[in-house]
Formats: structure tokens, C-alpha cells, sequence
């Protein structure tokens, strides 16, 4: 966290407040690679910031993580020479000010003055005079620039575009990067009750499962949570349960379970689950979550690759761990958070959990792999793989009868994929990948 001057403005200004923590949290996703949430729920408790000054300030650190392209450029364009290293916080300082200018409905001499007030309020005064005039010439040119920007290119990572281009095609990739700019809709699952629920918060009902709905300002709020009767969850994280059909009082295993949206999934629809995790504070969440909605599961701390049950399972659920680049729309810190680098470690865990996870599924049952990851590698290239290494299992096509809303989302090979772009009239859906693998009986 950047030091404070003293000369800088009230520390009871909500207003400054809330640009505080926009600031220190664009610091730690940008320069620490830290998550976004984690780093916002711990800055705005720190600083006491709630209400409307809270949304505030998350307002600013999802456009500047969604809109960095664009706003680096913008900044890029006005100065003539780098910052010297020990100034370079004030490049997050012009990345909150420009977030406010020219993306939200902020007066603009107020964006203009706050973001020089905060710029001394890290003590970055000898600066102020830059901020102040690079700010007043976006005021007067900003609109005009950023009409002749490319905001698909610049705001996306030069390798996850090449990577999307070649994995879906331009048209398709553009429509992706697209749909991460938009705010996405809020998304239930619930126990039971689908369209009297959706009738009651005002929702509509989407892919078979899910509730949508528009606006969904206080979650806490709304009709049903009390109560344990949903939870939040992408509809395209939901989907790939529906693809398992009646699965009432079967054996399901969920591995890398937590925080546990597939668990209580699968335990609402009447199956004995099991759910395991290695870490045991995601899995103290998942007790949180299974409590408040009223379901149950065994919960297990468990590394899958060395886990032996005493039983094989009907169906093992495998939601491994992956890149997340598929919903990058609910979490821009994924952008750049991950690297190709990260996508070579994560193939080789997903390997050894697919094996492991091979062996716990009795003959005849299924085993669900799924990641919410757009890449390719992380996906088909996984399953492919694992098929020519594991010849007892083979792929069950997903059809159109599977996903009547949704045909679109089966891919070449017969299996689910989703895009950020689909669904797009009614507010998209994150990128999801599954493949429904069935083990021949012997």
C-alpha cells in the first residue's frame, strides 16, 4: 500500500475514501496478481466503506480491469516520457481518474479534482500537477480518442486473443472479448420450486435450471435467503448437473468440490454426495454453504490423487482446477492473473485428476469433467487425451435434446461448450467446458 500524505484530503471523505480503495485494490490485482474479491472485501472492511460509496468504488476497479486496454493508451497518448520507478503509483492514480471520466456518469470536473486529490492522498504531491492536466485534456479529447480505439484488442491479453482466434475463429473471439466489457446478471440455483421462485424475485427462468435476474443489488436481501431456498451460481455452472439426468439416490462423488454450488447441485437433486477437497478452509465454506440452504453431504479433506474410498461411485463430478478464463466476465482479474505458464502447470494436475478420478467411478458410471475455462488445452485437449490413455472410458454425446436452449454449446467432439457470448439478448453466460465420459462395464 502506497504512503499517505498528510496533506491530503479529509480521511473521513467517503469520496476519497472509496477512490482509496479503488487505488489500492487495482494495485494488488495489477502489481501483486492478487484475486479481486479477496483484495476488495479486505480494503473496504479495513477502511469501513459501505453502501453506495462501496459499489462505488468496485464500480471503478472492474473498469479499470475491464477497460485497462483502453485506458493505457488513453494514458499513453498524453504523456511524453515514463514515470520515474518510485512515481509508477501514479499510473493507478490516472487508471481510477480516466475510469471515472470517461466510464461512468461522474461529473467530470469531479473526476478531474478527486483524482488529483487522490494522487496527493498517496503522497505522490510533487505529481499532482500531471495528473491534474493530463485529466483536463481527456476531458477535451477523450471522447474523440476513445471513439478511434479497437476495444476488443486493447483490452484483452495479446495471448488469450491469439488463443481464442485460433480456438473459435476472429468473429467468435471478438464477441467473447465483447461480452467481458458488459455487467453480468446475477444467477440462482435452487433447491426446488424453479418457476414459483422466479416469480417471486422477479426473475426469469434460464437453461432448465437457473434463475436470472437483472438487478440483484443485495443478495442478502432478496426473498428466499433466509431461508437456504437458493444459491448464487452462473447458469452455465449449473448446466452440466442437468446433463446427468435422474440422479436420485445415487452415489455421486464431487471432487474439488468447495465452495460447493455443484455439491448442493447434486444433493438438491437427490443424490448421496460426497464431497471432497484438499484445502480445508474452501471446504469450512462449503459447511457454510450446505448449512444455510438445509442440504447435506459427507465433506471430506482429501488430496483426490490419494484418496481410496471404501465404494466406487455411480457418477464422480471432476470440476478441476483451471484457469477461470471463462468467467472473466464476473472476474477481470483473471485477464491478468494467469499466463500460458500457469495454463502448462494446471494441464499436468488435470491429468493426474482425471486418472485419479477415473478410479473411483464404478463400471458403467459416469464421470463429468468440467472446467470453466475457455482454453482448449484445458478442455477437449484434456479429455482427448485421457480418452487414448484410459480406453474402459468413452465419451457419451451431449445432443440437442440435452440442451434445447442451448444447441449451440455442443462442440465438434459432442461435448459442452459454453462462451461468454452466448445467450447474449439475455445476458450471457461465463465459459464453461464438461465432457460426460462413461465407463464401460466389465
Amino acid at each position: 500500500m502506497a504512503q499517505r500524505s498528510k496533506s491530503a484530503g479529509r480521511k473521513d471523505d467517503p469520496a476519497l475514501t472509496a477512490r482509496l480503495v479503488a487505488f489500492d485494490v487495482i494495485t494488488d490485482v495489477l502489481h501483486k496478481r492478487l484475486p479481486l474479491d479477496g483484495s476488495f472485501d479486505s480494503m473496504a472492511q479495513r477502511r469501513k466503506l459501505a453502501g453506495k460509496d462501496r459499489a462505488y468504488a468496485e464500480f471503478i476497479v472492474r473498469t479499470v480491469l475491464k477497460r485497462r486496454g483502453q485506458i493505457d493508451a488513453l494514458m499513453s497518448h498524453c504523456m511524453t516520457s515514463r514515470l520515474p520507478r518510485k512515481a509508477m503509483p501514479v499510473m493507478d492514480v490516472l487508471r481510477v481518474g480516466i475510469a471515472q471520466l470517461l466510464f461512468s456518469v461522474t461529473a467530470q470536473h469531479a473526476a478531474v479534482s478527486t483524482t488529483v486529490d487522490l494522487c496527493r492522498a498517496i503522497g505522490q504531491d510533487p505529481f499532482a500537477k500531471l495528473v491534474n492536466a493530463i485529466m483536463r485534456r481527456l476531458q477535451r479529447e477523450g471522447e474523440a480518442l476513445l471513439a478511434e480505439q479497437d476495444a476488443v484488442i486493447l483490452n484483452t491479453p495479446e495471448w488469450l486473443w491469439n488463443s481464442w482466434h485460433k480456438a473459435f475463429g476472429g468473429a467468435a473471439a471478438r464477441a467473447i472479448a465483447e461480452a467481458h466489457a458488459e455487467t453480468p446478471p446475477t444467477d440462482l440455483s435452487v433447491k426446488a420450486d424453479l418457476e414459483t421462485w422466479a416469480e417471486t424475485l422477479g426473475g426469469s427462468t434460464i437453461l432448465g435450471g437457473s434463475i436470472r435476474l437483472a438487478d440483484a443489488e443485495n443478495i442478502r436481501n432478496l426473498a428466499g435467503y433466509d431461508e437456504g431456498a437458493w444459491w448464487v451460481q452462473d447458469a452455465a455452472a449449473h448446466l452440466p448437473i442437468t446433463l446427468l439426468g435422474d440422479i436420485a439416490g445415487k452415489r455421486v462423488f464431487d471432487l474439488c468440490a468447495a465452495p460447493g454450488g455443484k455439491t448442493m447441485a447434486l444433493a438438491a437433486m437427490g443424490a448421496h454426495v460426497t464431497a471432497v477437497d484438499i484445502s480445508e478452509r474452501r471446504l469450512e465454506r462449503l459447511k457454510e454453504n450446505l448449512t444455510r440452504v438445509g442440504l447435506s453431504a459427507d465433506v471430506l479433506i482429501q488430496d483426490v490423487r490419494k484418496w481410496a474410498p471404501d465404494e466406487l461411485a455411480d457418477i464422480v463430478v471432476l470440476d478441476a482446477p483451471c484457469s477461470s478464463t471463462g468467467t472473466a466476465r464476473r472476474h477481470p482479474d483473471i485477464l491478468y492473473s494467469k499466463s500460458p505458464e500457469d495454463i502448462a502447470k494446471l494441464t499436468i494436475v488435470q491429468n493426474e485428476l482425471l486418472d485419479a478420478a477415473a478410479e473411483l467411478v464404478k463400471p458403467g458410471g459416469i464421470l463429468m469433467y468440467i472446467t470453466c475455462s475457455l482454453q482448449p488445452e484445458e478442455g477437449q485437449d484434456r479429455v482427448g487425451a485421457f480418452l487414448v490413455r484410459n480406453n474402459e472410458f468413452a465419451s457419451q454425446p451431449i445432443t440437442p435434446e440435452d440442451l434445447p436452449e442451448i444447441p449451440e454449446a455442443i462442440d465438434r467432439q459432442k461435448n459442452l461448450r459454453t462462451l461468454p457470448s452466448m445467450l447474449a439478448d439475455r445476458g450471457g453466460i461465463d465459459g464453461f467446458y464438461a465432457a460426460r465420459l462413461v465407463k464401460t462395464a466389465t
